[in-house]
């Protein structure tokens, strides 16, 4: 009797804590299924009462040749205005050459302009009024140009840094850089040097290493136009 009791109070108890079903009656979204049904059904009464208005209708009238002309000048117009060739078969064939193309390479068209004898015959005549020059020698030098440094770097056997002549450390840094900073060019330098006594004498320091090449002069471009 006690197991009894024991088994009606726990099957209670587990009735107390099972959650509640829902009533799908309440349907989704709204309160009540009854009321979704009343408020469906009004609803389409009230589409079946005409409340929507009524689609317009088509007109089937034809326009008129004017207005048709009209429009189709209207697109013709602004086809040409924005370069556009409408598709229509009534449409003239395409100009092979329209733009400004030349038909230079046209034989048809050519030939129609000149022949091929004339042409010949102004190719002479292009040629009678040629005219040979022939070379001639190199102008001399005239009265005391100074110093020729071409010359003097073909003649010159040893290479740059190669010491050659004797030369005097006293001051050398110092007289190379204040007198070679004078010239605007190695060529000239040079040039200056060989005018004071150069290679030999070396009066303003400006051949310190005694190679015969004043101021970093390089001898070498000239050698190399000779020789190829």
């Amino acid at each position: 009797m006690k197991r009894i009791i024991l088994a009606v109070t726990a099957l209670g108890a587990m009735a107390a804590c099972s959650p509640e079903i829902p009533d799908s009656g309440a349907g989704v979204g709204f309160g009540d299924y009854n009321e979704y049904q009343q408020q469906q059904a009004a609803r389409d009464a009230a589409l079946q009462g005409g409340t929507l208005p009524a689609p317009q209708a088509v007109s089937s009238e034809t326009l008129a040749p004017a207005a048709a002309s009209g429009i189709a000048q209207a697109n013709a117009t602004a086809s040409a205005a924005s370069g556009a060739v409408q598709a229509s078969p009534a449409n003239a064939a395409p100009v092979l050459r329209a733009g400004g193309i030349s038909a230079e390479n046209d034989f048809t068209a050519v030939s129609g302009q000149r022949s091929i004898e004339g042409d010949a015959a102004k190719r002479a005549q292009n040629q009678q009024q040629y005219q040979v020059i022939q070379p001639t020698a190199l102008p001399t030098r005239q009265g005391n140009a100074g110093p020729n440094i071409v010359a003097f770097a073909l003649s010159a056997k040893n290479a740059k840094g190669q010491r050659v002549y004797k030369r005097s450390g006293f001051n050398a840094a110092k007289k190379y850089q204040k007198n070679c900073a004078g010239f605007a060019s190695q060529d000239q330098a040079q040039q200056a040097f060989l005018a004071g006594g150069g290679p030999v004498n070396d009066r303003k320091g400006m051949d310190p290493d005694g190679d015969g090449f004043a101021c970093a002069w390089d001898p070498a471009p000239f050698r190399n136009a000779v020789n190829g």
